[in-house]
C-alpha cells in the first residue's frame, strides 16, 4: 500500500515512520540461507550455535535494521473480547465498523481476520480532497497492514488480524510502546517453532532476519550493495536471490557454517562511521541503548521470550564469559493464545513484571578493543557444544583447531549481575504421569488406596469393595439410568478360591457402535480368559465361560496370588514384569496389553494323564480397555497393597 504523505505524521507519532519506508520495497528472501541459520537456533537459549560460539539478533539489532523503538509498554492485551477484558471497551465488530466506517462483506472475513485484499480495494488510494477523519482512517488501515506484513505476519501471508483495533483506535498514543521488543519476541518465536523438524514453514519479521545474517558475516553477503541508508535493512532491498538449486545451496551454506571461525564474524557492525552517520540520532539515545543490554522478558500477545543477551557479549563490545544455565521455557513455549481469549497482563503477570522493571535487568558490560570469546569459553564450547552439522567427510574436520592466541590475550570475563528467574518448565507430563501414578512419581492411584482403606476396614464385607477401572476420557454427570441407555457398560467377575470370594467390579463408557451383542459376546470371553470361572452380567445378559480343567507341573507353574489365598505354599510367586512401569515398556509387551505376561509362556508345557502335550490356550491380541479380567485387577490389587505395606 502507497504511504501518503497525509499519514507520515500518524506514522511518526506511533514510531512506524522507518519501517514504513522499508514497505516501499518488496524483500526477497534467501532461503537456502535462513534454513541452514534456522538449523542452528537452539530454543533453550535463543542463539545460533555456530563452530565459534553463540550469536543472535537482539534489541540493538532490531533498533539499527528496522529503526524501531526498544523501550516503552508491553505490545499486549486480548485478541478479540474487547467487551469482556477491556474497560470501556465494545463488540470487535462494532468497534471494526465505527474505526473504518463500514464492515467487510462476509466472504472477506474469517474468524478474527480480515483479507488484505479488502484493504488494498478499500484504502489504497486516498482521495486528494479527503477531510482528516478519512485520513485518520487511512492511517490506520495502513498501519494495521504495516503490523501484519512487516512485523507480525503469520503462515497465512493473507490476513490481518483485529487484535490491533485497540492500538489503532488511540493513533496518538501508539508511540508509547515498544514495537521493536515485541518484533524480536515474534522472530524467536517463529524460530523456535520451525526447529521443530515436522514444521517446514518459517514466518516474521524475515527481513530483518537476513539483513542481520549479512550485516554479521560479510563472507555470505551479496555483492555490490556497498550503499546503505537508514534503517539498515534497506540496503538489501534491491537483493534477488537465484531461485534454483535450493537443496544444493543449503548444503553449501551448512557447509560454509561449519568452516566459520570467530575471524568471520562482525561482531560490532554498527560502530563504523559511515553506519553512524546514517542512523537516526533517536536510537542512539541512553533511553533506547541501554535496553540493549537488558537480560528480560520479550512479550508480543500470547508470546514470551527471553533477552539472553548475556550469552553473545560480544556483540555489545565485550568478552564472553563462560554462561550460566539457560531458563527452561517450555511452558512458555506451550503458550500461542489458543484455547479462548483472555487478559494477557493479567494472566502472565509475573512476566510483565519483569518487563515493567526492565531496566533493573540491565546488565554492565566492559568495552573492549578486540571482543570476542575468552579462552575459558572457547574451552568449555569446543567440549560441550553441536559445533558440526556437516557430515565428516565433507570437508577437512577442524575439530582438533587450538584455541586462537587472541582469545588468551582477552583475557577473562566476569559474569554480569543480572535478576535471577526460576526455570518454568512444561508441567504437562509431570501432571499426566501424577494422574497416572507410576512408582517414579512417588504418587498412589488415590482411587485405589481409598478402596483398600474401606477392603481393610470391612473384614468380612471384602466381597463388597467396588474397584473402579477410571478412564480419563470417561463421560462425567451422568446418572446410573443415563449410562443404562447411553451406552454405559459394567459387570461383575468373581472368582472363588478356597472359601474366600474376591469381587471386582469395572464401570467403562462406550461407543455407541460398541453396543451390539456380539461385543458383549466376545468382551465376556476375553475376560473369561483372564478368569478362571467367570459369570459377566451386561446390559441385564448373562455370559458364563467355563475354563477347562488343566492339570500343571507344580515346579513350572508359579500360582498367582488369588490363588495363594487357598493354596498354603511356601514358594512366593513372582512376576516377571513391574507392575509400575507404563505401557509400551519392553519388558513385556503382553502383559502392558492386558494379556498374559510372556513368562508365563516360557514355562513347561502341561501334560495330560497319558504323557502327551496339553493343548494351551490360544495368544490372543487385545486391546488394553479388554484387559480387565478378575485375575488381573486382582494380583494388581494385591500387589499394590504389598507396595503399599512396605
Amino acid at each position: 500500500m502507497p504511504m501518503h504523505d497525509r499519514i507520515i505524521p500518524y506514522l511518526e507519532r506511533a514510531g512506524l515512520y522507518h519501517l514504513a519506508r522499508l514497505n516501499s520495497q518488496w524483500f526477497w528472501l534467501d532461503e537456502p540461507l535462513v534454513s541452514a541459520f534456522v538449523e542452528r537456533w537452539r530454543p533453550e537459549t535463543h542463539t545460533f550455535h555456530m563452530p565459534f560460539g553463540e550469536c543472535t539478533v537482539t534489541l540493538q539489532d532490531v533498533a539499527f535494521q528496522l529503526g524501531l523503538p526498544v523501550d516503552g509498554e508491553a505490545v499486549s492485551g486480548c485478541l478479540g473480547e474487547f467487551e469482556t477484558y477491556m474497560e470501556g471497551g465494545r463488540p470487535a465488530w462494532e468497534w471494526f465498523e465505527d474505526l473504518f466506517g463500514e464492515r467487510p462483506p462476509p466472504n472477506k472475513v474469517k474468524q478474527m481476520t480480515v483479507h488484505f485484499t479488502w484493504f488494498h480495494e478499500r484504502f489504497r488510494v486516498l482521495p486528494p480532497d479527503a477531510s482528516e477523519e478519512t485520513v485518520r482512517i487511512y492511517a490506520r488501515a495502513y498501519i494495521m497492514m504495516l503490523l501484519s506484513t512487516q512485523l507480525f505476519g503469520d503462515k497465512s501471508a493473507n490476513r490481518v488480524h483485529i487484535r490491533w483495533l485497540p492500538f489503532v483506535a488511540n493513533l496518538d498514543g501508539m508511540g508509547r510502546y515498544s514495537w521493536g521488543s515485541a518484533a524480536l519476541a515474534w522472530l524467536y518465536r517463529c524460530m523456535c517453532r520451525v526447529a521443530n523438524r515436522n514444521v517446514t514453514n518459517l514466518a516474521g519479521p524475515l527481513q530483518l532476519l537476513q539483513s542481520w545474517i549479512f550485516w554479521r558475516f560479510p563472507s555470505l553477503r551479496p555483492a555490490g550493495f556497498e550503499v546503505f541508508s537508514f534503517p539498515l535493512a534497506s540496503r538489501w532491498s534491491a537483493y534477488l536471490p537465484p531461485n534454483d538449486g535450493k537443496e544444493q545451496r543449503v548444503i553449501r551454506y551448512r557447509l560454509a557454517l561449519d568452516r566459520l571461525t570467530a575471524r568471520d564474524i562482525v561482531w560490532e557492525p554498527y560502530s563504523a562511521l559511515d553506519v553512524l552517520a546514517v542512523v537516526h540520532p533517536e536510537i542512539l539515545t541512553e533511553e533506547h541503548s541501554r535496553m540493549w543490554r537488558a537480560v528480560t522478558a520479550l512479550i508480543y500477545f500470547a508470546v514470551i521470550e527471553w533477552h539472553q543477551v548475556d550469552r553473545v557479549v560480544p556483540q555489545l563490545g565485550g568478552v564472553q564469559h563462560t554462561p550460566e544455565d539457560a531458563l527452561n521455557v517450555d511452558w512458555l513455549h506451550a503458550k500461542d493464545g489458543r484455547g479462548g481469549d483472555r487478559w494477557f497482563p493479567h494472566y502472565y503477570q509475573k512476566w510483565h513484571e519483569h518487563w515493567e522493571n526492565r531496566l533493573d535487568a540491565v546488565i554492565s558490560i566492559e568495552r573492549v578493543a578486540d571482543p570476542g570469546p575468552s579462552a575459558d569459553y572457547l574451552d568449555w564450547w569446543y567440549r560441550e557444544a553441536q559445533r558440526f552439522l556437516s557430515p565428516g567427510a565433507a570437508f577437512a574436520d577442524p575439530r582438533g583447531t587450538q584455541i586462537p592466541p587472541e582469545a588468551y590475550q582477552r583475557g577473562s570475563s566476569q559474569v554480569p549481575r543480572r535478576s535471577q528467574l526460576p526455570d518454568m518448565p512444561d508441567n504437562r507430563r509431570v501432571e499426566r504421569r501424577r494422574r497416572v501414578g507410576t512408582r517414579d512419581t512417588g504418587r498412589e492411584w488415590r482411587w485405589l488406596h481409598d478402596a483398600m482403606q474401606e477392603d481393610d476396614a470391612g473384614g468380612d464385607a471384602r466381597a463388597e469393595v467396588d474397584h473402579r477401572v477410571r478412564r480419563a476420557n470417561a463421560r462425567r454427570g451422568r446418572t446410573p439410568d443415563d449410562t443404562q441407555h447411553a451406552g454405559g457398560v459394567s459387570g461383575t467377575a468373581a472368582t472363588e478360591a478356597g472359601g474366600d470370594t474376591f469381587t471386582t467390579t469395572m464401570t467403562m463408557d462406550l461407543d455407541d457402535q460398541l453396543v451390539s451383542p456380539r461385543f458383549y459376546a466376545d468382551f465376556a470371553e476375553l475376560i473369561g480368559n483372564d478368569a478362571g470361572t467367570s459369570n459377566v452380567q451386561f446390559g441385564g445378559q448373562s455370559y458364563q465361560q467355563q475354563m477347562p480343567d488343566v492339570q500343571m507341573e507344580t515346579g513350572a507353574y508359579q500360582p498367582h496370588m488369588t490363588e495363594m489365598h487357598s493354596q498354603p505354599h511356601d514358594y512366593q510367586g513372582q512376576y516377571g514384569v513391574d507392575l509400575n512401569v507404563p505401557a509400551g515398556s519392553p519388558l513385556d509387551t503382553w502383559f502392558t496389553m492386558g494379556g498374559t505376561p510372556q513368562s508365563a509362556y516360557g514355562l513347561d508345557p502341561p501334560r495330560d494323564d497319558v504323557g502327551q502335550e496339553a493343548a494351551r490356550p490360544t495368544r490372543v491380541r487385545r486391546p488394553a480397555r479388554c484387559g480387565t479380567g478378575s485375575h488381573l485387577l486382582g494380583d494388581f490389587h494385591d500387589v499394590a497393597r504389598d507396595d503399599r505395606d512396605g
